[in-house]
């Protein structure tokens, strides 16, 4: 007689968490069907006020306040530019998408594409990015016809809730219901957070890689990002004045919380002189062994990244790691220098914080190779930074590195998830392919929710003779 298993049963606990999920999907899904009825216009109207939301100066600033207040992440004025620049970067390439009826039709292919929603989206969002994150998740969802339940970090719920206060006055000005915007409720707790992420129609996941495997293991369609861990290469073709610049603007922007920011320089030995001498112009500190080994300790000392440095200044963490003597010369961003890479070399990985490891390098392709090894360890899928004039050096590097993107003579953290000054998609969700355990490998954008319909029609036919497919191959090899 064949045996039967009974579901395991829920937790207290677990019982709470599915209720108010329900809850809320049951309001999300009442609040999508209206929205799925909307034209492009009325859906940019919601895109606007989602948008206006946080873009207000005041709201802005309140936001960034709270967020640093709340998380001890960060700070305020790169906060301030962060939730503005991606937000109005957002709004920019938006503006005349199409997400709404039939967005593209193709003559010649006689295929018609036609945009629908996915329904409701779990944004799962980090402490690191408390408002500017879930802001961005919001009003890709909304340009969907979506509606979005946020599960922030319980660091950051604070500043997500006002963040939806601020968007429900908004929806409420324009006449849209405030249930396609909501947020799980205070405490957060893993029970709620796994709960809608199984219930709801798309998981899109930023922040731990706890989560992002949450995400996937959760039987629900999930996007999620990889690990970062940034290394960035400098040659000796490149102004050394600029780089520095651009490397010091990337990893001291918000105290180098982003996943963006450089955690390692690979520098051509004919470079090292005067980069060196250029990022200390600048405000970087190079440490000796003794102080690099008392960084160490204060950052990993139970083999994991410690919260006393993640997002903290480079004047904070010296002083936290005893190193009082360079706590008094203010740096902005300490330096350290390495030859190793792995478990056994902690400052190889991704650090959070404005500590930069420097490898030195004879060659180019050595400082490819040490990238690879670097990569290895962690950071695979990610991206690269390069700073040289010879353009087909960023081609090596992209024909060869695991990496999504490869950022050229560019503040690497700013560049990355799109600017105003290239031509990537505004994200703070950057996928890092199969390389880095993800499904995508491009910036997060608002095509990622959106289901597309596809109607085909028959176009004259043609039918290629063998010849005209096989004629190389049959030439080389012959017909046998």
């Amino acid at each position: 007689m064949a045996r039967t298993t009974s579901p395991v049963p829920l937790s207290p606990a677990e019982q709470e968490a599915h209720a108010i999920v329900q809850a809320l999907l049951h309001r999300a899904r009442a609040a999508q069907q209206i929205a799925e009825q909307y034209d492009q216009a009325r859906v940019d109207e919601l895109v606007a006020a989602a948008a206006w939301a946080i873009l207000e100066p005041g709201r802005n600033q309140a936001l960034a306040e709270l967020a640093v207040q709340d998380t001890g992440i960060g700070n305020v004025p790169d906060k301030l530019r962060k939730n503005y620049r991606k937000t109005l970067g957002l709004l920019r390439d938006l503006q005349g998408a199409k997400s709404v009826g039939v967005i593209s039709d193709n003559p010649a292919t006689g295929i018609t594409e036609i945009a629908r929603p996915v329904g409701v989206v779990c944004a799962i969002t980090p402490s690191t990015n408390p408002a500017a994150t879930p802001a961005n998740k919001i009003i890709n969802a909304l340009k969907g016809r979506n509606a979005v339940i946020v599960a922030p970090s319980p660091k950051g719920w604070a500043t997500s809730a006002r963040l939806l206060e601020y968007i429900h006055a908004a929806l409420d000005r324009i006449g849209a219901p405030r249930d396609l915007v909501q947020v799980l409720p205070a405490p957060i707790s893993k029970a709620a957070t796994y709960a809608l992420m199984a219930a709801c129609d798309l998981v899109v996941a930023t922040g731990s890689q706890a989560n992002v495997r949450a995400a996937y293991a959760s039987g629900t369609p999930a996007y999620g990002v990889g690990a970062g861990n940034v290394a960035g290469i400098v040659d000796e073709s490149a102004d050394m004045d600029l780089a520095a610049q651009r490397i010091l603007r990337s990893k001291t922007f918000d105290n180098a919380t982003s996943c963006s920011s450089e955690n390692s320089l690979v520098v051509l030995d004919a470079a090292a002189p005067a980069l060196l001498q250029a990022l200390q112009a600048g405000g970087a500190v190079l440490l000796d062994a003794g102080q690099k080994a008392c960084l160490q300790a204060l950052m990993w000392p139970d083999g994991k990244l410690s919260s006393a440095v993640i997002g903290q200044s480079a004047t904070v963490v010296a002083q936290r790691a005893g190193l009082l003597e360079v706590a008094a010369l203010q740096p902005r961003v300490l330096l350290v220098e390495e030859s190793g890479s792995g478990e056994d070399y902690p400052f190889s990985g991704e650090k959070l914080c404005p500590v930069l490891t420097v490898y030195r390098a004879p060659d180019f392709e050595t400082a490819m190779a040490t990238v690879e090894r670097i990569y290895a360890f962690q950071g695979a899928g990610h991206s690269v930074g390069l700073h040289s004039i010879r353009p087909e050096r960023a081609l090596a590097l992209g024909l060869r590195l695991p990496v999504s993107r490869v950022i050229v003579d560019q503040a690497h953290c700013i560049a990355t998830g799109g600017s105003f000054d290239n031509g990537l998609p505004f994200s703070l969700s950057m996928g890092c392919g199969t390389w880095g355990k993800n499904n995508f490998s491009d910036n997060m954008n608002y095509r990622h929710y959106l289901n597309i319909t596809r109607i085909s029609r028959p176009i004259p036919e043609r039918v290629p003779s063998e010849e005209q497919l096989l004629a190389d191959y049959f030439a080389k090899y012959g017909r046998a």
